[in-house]
């Protein structure tokens, strides 16, 4: 069975292999058309290392049976699943080749768990279930990290709102205009909302509008905060309303909304604690103070008898 299932894998490969060679040109122009189309010019990143031949390799067959796979994908699934890899960050991964590690996962979990099941000997019954498992996991899963690292994500960008406002209401009063404003905020700030604000501006040095590149960045990470920043930018350049009125009223209420998140968060620490208190930090201590005393009730039972 184990060497059933090894060159079942290794046959795989060599077509996809094959399937790569025939069409990897194509796919190239494919991928490159797709990713400026739709991201646009990515924001400054710090240089990670790509892993060599291998990665390279992983991401050329992950695009190819993306590719393949992929046609069938509606356009609406399609665009949903762009902006969760650019609420992410993931800027240069189109969706065709995320679908793919999705399907090469989807391959490799149950895959592993056969190997496992071969190798030790589970039985039967959980060798099924366990099966069942690791296929909903190979699938789920790397979506799964995309939305939690979307999450988290918006949440830094959500709570670093404040700062960047904070920013341009000192540099506005200071006689800068709100693009020279923009960009010293964004020479400042780091994380995910600082590579936002750089993106932006590299929209905007490419000839959109200040208001447009901002609509374009609340489109990329829509965050209540952020939500509130861009409509009252946009409404004050429509309007005519002084940029530094709007924003020193606008980082009162953001102090506001932080207030505010803050006693949330407070009224739901104890539900969020009750059930480490009831079942880890509660037996624990009922172990430690009546643990000695029912020893002392057991032993005073035994020499009375």
């Amino acid at each position: 069975m184990l060497i059933f299932v090894v060159g079942l894998f290794l046959t795989g490969i060599a077509v996809a292999l094959l399937l790569r060679a025939a069409f990897l040109p194509r796919l190239n122009m494919a991928e490159t058309i797709e990713t400026i189309d739709g991201y646009g010019y990515a924001a400054h990143q710090p240089e990670q290392s790509s892993g060599g031949g291998v990665r390279a390799g992983l991401d050329d067959l992950a695009g190819l049976v993306g590719s393949l796979v992929g046609k069938r994908l509606g356009s609406i699934r399609e665009e949903q699943l762009r902006k969760e890899l650019v609420a992410a960050g993931i800027y240069t991964m189109p969706p065709g080749r995320f679908l793919g590690y999705r399907i090469i996962s989807l391959v490799a979990v149950p895959a592993t768990w056969i190997w496992v099941v071969v190798a030790i000997g589970v039985p039967g019954l959980l060798a099924v279930l366990g099966f069942a498992v690791a296929v909903f996991a190979g699938w789920s899963t790397p979506l799964v990290i995309v939305r939690n690292r979307a999450r988290r994500r918006l949440e830094q960008i959500d709570y670093e709102t404040p700062e960047l406002i904070d920013v341009l209401v000192v540099t506005v009063e200071a006689g800068l205009g709100l693009a020279s404003s923009l960009q010293v905020a964004a020479e400042r700030l780091r994380g995910p909302l600082g590579e936002e604000m750089r993106l932006a501006l590299q929209e905007q040095s490419l000839g959109l509008q200040t208001t447009e590149a901002l609509r374009n960045m609340l489109d990329r990470a829509d965050t209540p905060a952020l939500r509130a920043f861009v409509r009252s930018i946009v409404q004050g350049e429509s309007l005519g309303v002084s940029t530094g009125d709007i924003m020193r009223n606008l980082a009162e209420e953001m102090r506001k909304r932080r207030r505010a998140t803050a006693e949330e968060r407070a009224q739901k620490a104890p539900v969020k604690i009750l059930f480490p208190l009831a079942f880890l930090i509660f037996p624990a201590m009922f172990i430690v103070l009546l643990g000695p005393a029912v020893f002392q009730f057991i032993e005073g039972f035994g020499s009375a008898r």
